[in-house]
């Protein structure tokens, strides 16, 4: 690895000062889990699921091409979902958001997050 460095958009909520939305690495973006939060009410988009699996890929997107990437370049997701939600949700929205060539993807059910979020999602993606 020649290069690394933290990047952060303005287009998504940045969860704390603690860590950015992602890390450039020569070409790769590693993206941090990413909630579905509204970006200008700092606010969870709603107590729904898919709702909330919609806004995290749009909080996503939003990073992925500030950072000069897209979302066709995506090479690896994973999915945390509070456990009791639904697969076909999460298959349903992702194919919205990844037509063609879907990445690679992990789903594993997690305990409640804080603050009524419902999923977290975090990816690698090509610059």
């Amino acid at each position: 690895m020649n290069t690394r460095r933290n990047f952060n958009s303005l287009r998504a909520p940045r969860m704390s000062d603690a860590f950015p939305q992602a890390v450039i690495a020569d070409n790769l973006i590693f993206i941090s889990g990413t909630p579905g939060i509204d970006h200008t009410t700092g606010q969870i988009i709603s107590s729904d699921f898919e709702q909330q699996v919609r806004q995290s890929f749009s909080n996503i997107k939003a990073i992925l091409e500030d950072a000069g990437s897209d979302m066709s370049k995506v090479i690896k997701t994973t999915i945390f979902m509070v456990a009791g939600n639904d697969f076909a949700v999460i298959n349903k929205v992702y194919v919205e958001f990844f037509p063609k060539n879907a990445p690679a993807r992990s789903t594993p059910q997690v305990m409640p997050f804080p603050a009524g979020i419902l999923v977290s999602i975090e990816c690698i993606a090509q610059i």
